[in-house]
């Protein structure tokens, strides 16, 4: 039932980023070139989430369980660190050049060509090279 719940829950997700225009690199490049041809719808879609988000994360906090029965493990720490920095930066870095973001690269896989493959290719590499580098004490 969980996985089922999981598989809807995703597929919701995806179809979310399809519709908001999240999976095309070409509005993303728009939305985040401020000072060209700004393309500002992409902030609507952002806001949306971002509500749902701050409801659904009140709710969490107030949990221990889901409705599903599992536990509900959020965060604790709200310090700014250095792996969150690299992190964010190269998180920019990455939906500035592609125009994309984890999320909606993966909803690309299928319909999105070559480019998207390189992307997420280079997103699991880079996330195997943090792992490596957080073992090694290196961050």
């Amino acid at each position: 039932m969980v996985n089922l719940i999981a598989l809807l829950a995703g597929l919701i997700f995806g179809l979310g980023l399809i519709i908001g225009g999240m999976t095309n690199p070409a509005k993303v490049l728009a939305f985040l070139d401020i000072a060209g041809d700004w393309d500002p719808s992409l902030a609507f879609v952002m806001l949306g989430a971002i509500a749902v988000g701050w409801f659904a994360f009140r709710e969490a906090r107030q949990r221990t369980w889901s409705v599903l029965g599992l536990s509900i493990d959020l965060p604790e720490t709200t310090r700014i660190d250095r792996p969150l920095i690299i992190g964010a930066v190269l998180f920019g870095t990455g939906w500035g050049l592609a125009g994309f973001c984890p999320g909606p690269a993966v909803v690309s896989l299928l319909v999105g060509g070559s480019a998207v493959w390189i992307f997420v290719a280079s997103m699991l590499a880079g996330m195997a090279l943090f792992t490596l580098a957080e073992r090694r004490g290196w961050l």
